[in-house]
């Protein structure tokens, strides 16, 4: 009978499993109840209203026996959380992006919170996030989008940090600011198109005719070696009409060889050019890899020559405002869910489905697209610092000269690192 009893006595190791598991639903129990809510099918629905909303199949079902879609939701105002942290108490913000300072008259834009549907975001952790960074490298690669989101999460983790004990510096297109009592950095590299372009300078690179290098991401790709955790986003700088100017060679030949592509199929090849760069020189065993979908916009392009640019007429008739505005004076979210915007998403978002679809490479997908279409209220507009002086015509008629491609700070980029914790921690 001894020897039985023996056998049935469970074994020290399955109490110290319950202990920590009983004190870490206590102590995270907000973020525990993320994976385990109960959910509705009809609550995880995907998040497109497009044609392709099918077309992250995998992840989606994934997610779902998870218990959530975190992108699939609804905006509330949040004054009790909301925002999470002040402008002012951020010393990182570009001019570009500090709306308050550049005379926003009211703060609403910063008192939204996301909601997905059946389940709650786990709540922002920068203590626990500058942990699981300590002694890592982190790095934020593409265009200025990107670079908003990598400023966001500096400002989200800053605080806790001593002033003697951090600093941010700037080498070419590479932003490095570096926690040095977790020694981990967390860095931003300008690469708009990811491949070498003639667009890739940091300071100097408004040019008027782009070209793309075919097979060229080493050029870039030679700096994020290393990295422990890569943010990936590329879109904005391909919508420049129906056609993208592609490089065979060397922008140093005297005689280039350029061929026009259309701007699906010149995206779809930096996207597998990415992916070959990310299975060739990153051990998916010690390296998490995450790519952002396209930040929309709230205006209309006209396209002057090769340049496109956010012009006078906007789209605000598309969510029932008045026809010839954009996203000026805007100060609330669309609340129509079904809202998707007219512009070239749906191509570049089927483009990446296909080209994910396909892959093996593991990387997680960040679909912040459709939640923040909804956020015509939360663009920097008129509020920032301006690059050229504006005319009197211009001055006369704001709504000529809204910027409505870039956030405010604090404001959306907080969201998308919040859906980046998310992922990052409990996936």
């Amino acid at each position: 009978m001894h020897e039985i009893a023996k056998m049935m006595k469970p074994p020290s190791y399955l109490f110290t499993l319950l202990a920590f598991i009983l004190f870490a639903s206590i102590f995270y129990g907000h973020d525990f109840s993320f994976i385990f809510r109960p959910h509705s099918n009809h609550e995880t629905q995907t998040l497109f209203s497009s044609p392709e909303g099918n077309m992250y199949k995998r992840e989606t079902k994934r997610e779902e026996e998870e218990g959530c879609d975190v992108f699939n939701g609804r905006w509330v105002r949040d004054e009790l959380t909301r925002p999470l942290y002040e402008e002012a108490e951020c010393p990182y913000i570009q001019p570009q992006l500090t709306c308050q300072e550049h005379g926003r008259p009211e703060k609403e834009y910063q008192r939204w919170r996301w909601q997905p549907h059946g389940c709650d975001l786990p709540i922002f952790n920068a203590s626990l996030m500058l942990e699981k960074l300590r002694g890592k490298r982190m790095m934020f690669i593409g265009d200025s989008l990107n670079r908003g989101q990598y400023v966001s999460l500096v400002c989200l983790l800053h605080q806790l940090i001593p002033e003697h004990a951090k600093s941010m510096e700037s080498f070419d297109s590479l932003t490095v600011f570096t926690a040095k009592e977790y020694n981990a950095t967390i860095e931003f590299y300008w690469a708009p198109f990811l491949l070498e372009s003639n667009s890739d300078n940091a300071v100097i690179h408004r040019v008027s005719d782009r070209i793309v290098k075919k097979g060229s991401i080493n050029t870039h790709g030679r700096h994020w070696k290393g990295a422990d955790i890569v943010v990936f986003n590329t879109y904005l700088w391909w919508i420049t009409g129906s056609k993208m100017k592609i490089l065979h060679g060397s922008f140093d030949d005297e005689v280039k060889e350029i061929i026009e592509m259309s701007t699906e199929e010149a995206y779809r090849m930096a996207l597998k050019s990415m992916l070959r760069w990310v299975r060739l020189n990153m051990d998916s065993n010690k390296t998490r890899v995450f790519f952002t979908s396209m930040s929309p916009s709230h205006a209309k392009y006209k396209l002057w020559g090769t340049i496109l640019l956010m012009y006078i007429y906007g789209r605000s008739i598309e969510w029932g405002g008045e026809p010839g505005g954009n996203c000026y004076n805007e100060t609330t979210p669309i609340d129509d869910s079904a809202y998707w915007g007219s512009d070239c998403k749906q191509s570049i978002m089927q483009v990446i489905g296909e080209v994910f679809r396909k892959s093996e490479v593991p990387i997680t997908f960040l679909n912040i697209t459709q939640l923040s279409n909804y956020r015509k209220d939360a663009h920097t507009s008129i509020y920032k610092k301006q690059w050229n002086s504006l005319t009197r015509e211009q001055l006369a008629n704001p709504v000529s000269y809204a910027d409505c491609v870039h956030w405010c700070l604090p404001g959306l980029p907080d969201t998308w690192n919040e859906l980046l914790f998310a992922k990052f921690l409990y996936s």
